[in-house]
């Protein structure tokens, strides 16, 4: 006599429908897999009923899915077809968290690792540092990895909150000529922001934390009197703070919190009677224990590979110019007592 049992699952934590599969695509596949096995779904609710031996192989195949789209938000057809083809434990899938280079699992399939020498130092760096300065030439991912490293520190609960600050506008956060509430003002600044958090953070969980404010998204004017504690904080484009407002930012570190500070400083955009807070902190913090710099170079651009080029082509022009005006400076005449004369 052949005893059936039965197991239930509740579609909680992820989307029916990147289960289930368009038309139940997913659902089938599962089906023919185990076909001694009944599979019933209503809405969120997955019951299984079968022989026990089968019953036990089909649950844990739906609990590693389960778990897989849990971390990913969504899972690729490609990825979704591997689990299937391995054993129910997953022995044979392709173990990225093995991978050194690894992050965390993207939306869309995707997973999100590091790709150059000089993301691999600011992973190293974050390990090792509770604040970060990643600077270099854009295109270099230094944000994108710094917003990877908080969402996966909340994923595992190293942290309650993740805050992303940039300076709102280039010019010292002038918002008043814009139109719109504060949201709608600062919202076209902090756009890169949201990019890297709608590749990591599947939609319906992220609008979640925007929401309760587990992820909150602000210009850098508005940290002032908060208290970062328990917390991953990104400081963007840094090289625009100013020197009262990176002094204020980074003071604002509590217990259990890590900053990463992005920027690049050949492109300071703030007005000539403004001066970069970010050159400042390089100069007097280089030699502090538990902050780490990490340089970027051209070689660490993963966009298209001209913006490369273009960054090249930037920089020699940059040290022809300074060549240019230190030989100036040095044939200057001087006067017969060594004074200079004033120009």
């Amino acid at each position: 006599m052949i005893i059936l049992t039965e197991h239930s699952f509740f579609l909680e934590e992820v989307s029916p429908l990147e289960f289930y599969g368009v038309n139940n695509a997913r659902l089938d596949q599962l089906k023919a897999k185990y076909p001694n096995v009944l599979f019933v779904a209503r809405g969120n609710a997955l019951t299984l009923k079968g022989p026990a031996q089968e019953l036990s192989l089909a649950r844990d195949m739906v609990e590693v899915l389960l778990d897989e789209l849990a971390q990913r938000g969504s899972i690729s057809q490609q990825r979704f077809a591997e689990l299937l083809l391995a054993s129910a434990g997953g022995e044979g899938v392709a173990n990225y968290e093995n991978d050194e280079d690894f992050v965390l699992h993207g939306t869309r399939g995707t997973v999100i690792r590091a790709k150059t020498a000089g993301q691999r130092e600011i992973l190293k760096a974050a390990s090792e540092n509770d604040i970060v300065f990643a600077l270099g030439p854009a295109g270099t991912g230094k944000t994108y990895m710094g917003v990877a490293l908080a969402v996966r520190a909340l994923k595992e609960k190293e942290i309650k909150k993740i805050f992303l600050v940039r300076p709102a506008v280039e010019a010292g956060e002038t918002l008043g000529f814009l139109p719109g509430d504060l949201k709608e003002k600062v919202d076209p600044y902090l756009r890169p922001l949201y990019d890297a958090l709608e590749d990591m953070i599947h939609f319906d969980k992220l609008k979640a934390y925007l929401e309760k404010n587990i992820i909150e998204i602000a210009p850098l004017a508005y940290m002032r009197g908060r208290t970062l504690s328990n917390c991953y904080v990104i400081l963007d484009e840094a090289q625009n703070a100013t020197e009262m407002q990176f002094r204020m930012f980074l003071t604002r570190l509590g217990k259990g919190g890590k900053i990463i500070i992005t920027g690049d400083d050949s492109q300071i955009d703030l007005p000539r009677n403004q001066r970069s807070g970010l050159l400042q902190a390089k100069r007097i913090l280089k030699d502090v224990p538990g902050i780490g710099f990490v340089r970027m170079k051209p070689s660490d651009v993963v966009r298209h590979k001209l913006v490369r080029e273009i960054i090249a082509a930037y920089k020699k022009e940059d040290d022809d110019k300074d060549a240019h005006f230190q030989a100036q400076k040095q044939e200057q005449p001087k006067a017969p007592n060594g004074i200079e004369p004033k120009s």
